[in-house]
């Protein structure tokens, strides 16, 4: 892929993010989705890709756009398009933390077509790499995580989605003396923080949407990190969905070469509201606001990070550079 895509790519997820932040606070998450996905929507036909949609916003007849299947751009340059117009729809309508607008870009046939189901993961930084098993007990892992990193067991802290799925994993990590962060929502964002010390998070643990499993492999394909999934189809329609991707065993483990294949893949993210990483979306007045993204590229492991100020009025449906 031509690094300059990289760029036009945060393009993609700084209008999405301009759009949802309209409605931050409003308690409407439909709305701020819609916003989002339209935004980026349109944004990607401006780009020179021939891009495949294999994470989306669900089936054609599920979704209006941004669907599985869907052709993005007006180039010639095939290529996988994982894409999450906005992690965090409830975290946007209630003003909370850690909103992000994500997608992530591959040469074509390199990204897993995840099914929408769930999935369980576990995630770490660089420093951890190699060290996790998802089929080993918590305890192992947390063990693992603290010597990788040069700390004892009760400075390691934990990120999981505050779910009564895991009420037993959360007792268990707590008895090893480890301490917790819950989250209401948005993993991808929580995995991207275990990669940046500064954040003060060291591993994932626990069950969430499989689409956001691939998004979150991508981002630490490019920073070096790890993570580890098992999807958890529900009933028989899902794990007939598994099969019909092309999943062999719906219940096989899955590494970062089953995620993402070679060493080629973009992610980008745009903060919607403000996290440990990225800034949220500010409207400063005078028909202007100011984004704080994340750009990477796998090939490179090159990290940057945007500062944007947006003149709107300039912007008819926040698609001019």
């Amino acid at each position: 892929m031509d690094r300059e895509l990289a760029l036009e790519f945060a393009r993609v997820t700084e209008a999405a993010a301009l759009a949802a932040a309209k409605w931050m606070g409003t308690g409407k998450k439909n709305e701020a989705d819609n916003a989002a996905t339209t935004a980026m929507r349109t944004v990607f036909d401006t780009i020179a890709i021939d891009g495949t949609v294999v994470i989306g916003e669900g089936e054609m007849d599920e979704a209006p756009m941004l669907y599985i299947g869907e052709k993005l751009g007006h180039g010639t340059d095939p290529v996988d398009v994982a894409v999450d117009p906005l992690e965090g729809t409830n975290i946007v309508a209630k003003g909370l933390w850690n909103a992000l607008t994500v997608i992530a870009v591959a040469p074509q046939g390199t990204l897993l077509h995840a099914p929408d189901m769930y999935m369980e993961k576990i995630a770490v930084g660089p420093a951890a790499k190699g060290l996790i098993d998802i089929e080993a007990p918590i305890e192992h892992n947390l063990q693992v995580v603290a010597k990788a990193l040069g700390k004892s067991i009760g400075d390691v802290v934990a990120i999981l989605l505050d779910r009564p799925r895991h009420e037993d994993m959360i007792e268990r990590i707590r008895r090893t003396g480890a301490r917790i962060k819950l989250i209401t929502d948005g993993d991808v964002a929580a995995a991207l923080n275990t990669a940046f010390p500064e954040v003060g998070v060291d591993i994932m643990f626990g069950t969430g949407g499989a689409p956001e499993g691939v998004l979150a492999a991508a981002a630490l394909k490019c920073l070096g990190g790890e993570l580890q999934g098992r999807l958890v189809p529900q009933n028989e329609e899902e794990h007939k969905r598994c099969l019909a991707m092309g999943l062999k065993d719906p219940r096989a483990i899955l590494r970062m070469e089953d995620f993402v294949k070679g060493d080629d893949a973009i992610f980008a993210a745009t903060g919607v509201t403000d996290g440990e990483l990225l800034r949220g979306v500010r409207f400063i007045g005078g028909d202007q606001a100011t984004t704080h993204s994340l750009v990477m590229r796998a090939s490179s492991g090159t990290v940057r990070f945007i500062e944007a100020r947006h003149k709107l009025a300039k912007k008819p449906n926040l698609v001019m550079v």
